[in-house]
């Protein structure tokens, strides 16, 4: 016999759906709120970059003309003799299979000896393709001039390329590539975990919201008094002294949700692509748009002046100019209030305008008061 049940079904019905509901609301809450990892970082745990200059080998003939980069040839005389192999004095080396390149990496924050790190080897003559090629044995120096790692391997392409009687096809990059895993780590800089009873938090973006909303988060979990905002972007707190205590009590505080600030509406112009991007927050006020294109175009055509007979002159020859200014008729457009990112697209296509007018449209709409966002060309 089934077990009976001291709720009738619409009430568990009910209860269920409650419980959906409430569940439901949670979840979006905590997806709205962000962690304290996501919005700062620990002040003192930075990447340190690295850089080397290193040899590649075994190319199929696309290495370096050593005519045109002598440091080439001197790094492999130099290799070669601390191998152990002395060339004869005058000797003219004709390599086509080797490359100086450029080694670059970053050493992240709280690295240790034996680690691996992913690398990017770059040529700095005029090799052709780095394709099949084997770096050699480079040390990798930081900003100090000391050497922190040590990168060798087979770089990885993602390119492709060919060219046969004066022709060719390219395909991406080719004088570029990585080697995943390439470097180990031999030492690393000292990463203190704060000074003293204190850990600063660094926010990724300055915000005056954020830092508050950020301190009082950690003080709700931890007490009065533990976090302390400075200015808009440091955040100060105390933490045990105990090594053992002081991660966990990070591991629990980076942990901690905290809603972040929304962002000021902006939009972001890159002049060189036509790019528009903007955020949801922008809104436009109503208005009218009346765009048109402007063409000046300038032809010449040649001609020839020639003396009459007997005059004693020379022929000459001579170009006429033609230039024609065509301005073609904007359509008016009324551009009703937007209070949506949605809307605001909508009336932007309807004034038919190309990416490149676009710019030129909203720093109009912002002058004139209309476009109610921050304006940002990159």
């Amino acid at each position: 016999m089934r077990p009976r049940s001291d709720l009738s079904r619409p009430a568990r019905v009910l209860l269920a759906f409650l419980a959906s509901v409430l569940l439901g609301a949670a979840a979006g809450s905590a997806w709205s709120q962000n962690r304290i990892k996501d919005l700062a970082t620990l002040q003192g745990a930075r990447p340190n970059q690295l850089v080397g200059y290193g040899i590649v080998v075994g190319l199929d003939g696309s290495g370096d003309q050593t005519t045109q980069t002598p440091f080439t040839v001197q790094s492999i005389v130099s290799m070669l003799g601390q191998l152990g192999v002395q060339l004869p004095p005058g000797t003219n080396l004709q390599l086509r299979n080797v490359a100086a390149v450029m080694v670059t990496t970053s050493l992240p924050a709280f690295a240790r000896p034996g680690q691996t790190l992913d690398i990017t080897v770059s040529s700095m003559g005029n090799a052709r393709n780095l394709r099949g090629g084997t770096l050699l044995m480079t040390p990798l120096r930081g900003a100090d001039g000391q050497i922190y790692a040590v990168a060798q391997g087979n770089i990885l392409l993602g390119g492709a390329g060919a060219a046969s009687g004066g022709s060719s096809v390219q395909i991406n990059q080719l004088n570029s590539g990585r080697i995943p895993n390439g470097a180990t780590v031999e030492r690393t800089p000292a990463t203190p975990v704060g000074q003293g009873e204190f850990v600063n938090l660094e926010l990724r973006e300055a915000d005056f919201t954020t830092a508050n909303r950020l301190a009082a988060a950690i003080n709700t979990q931890f007490g009065n008094g533990t976090a302390q905002a400075l200015d808009a972007r440091h955040v100060r707190v105390q933490a045990p002294l105990d090594p053992h205590q002081r991660v966990g009590f990070l591991a629990s505080m980076e942990n901690l949700p905290v809603a972040r600030a929304e962002a000021p509406p902006k939009v972001i112009i890159n002049a060189r692509t036509g790019s528009v991007v903007m955020n949801q927050l922008v809104t436009v006020l109503p208005c009218a748009v009346a765009h048109g294109s402007l063409s000046v175009t300038i032809s010449s055509t040649p001609g020839v002046s020639q003396p009459g007979a007997l005059s004693g002159g020379q022929t000459v020859v001579t170009e006429t100019a033609n230039i024609e200014v065509k301005a073609d008729r904007g359509q008016l457009v009324q551009i009703p209030a937007s209070p949506s990112l949605a809307e605001v697209v909508r009336a932007l296509n309807a004034v038919g305008a190309s990416p490149q007018d676009l710019l030129s449209i909203l720093q109009a709409m912002r002058a004139a008061g209309a476009l109610q966002a921050e304006l940002e060309i990159i």
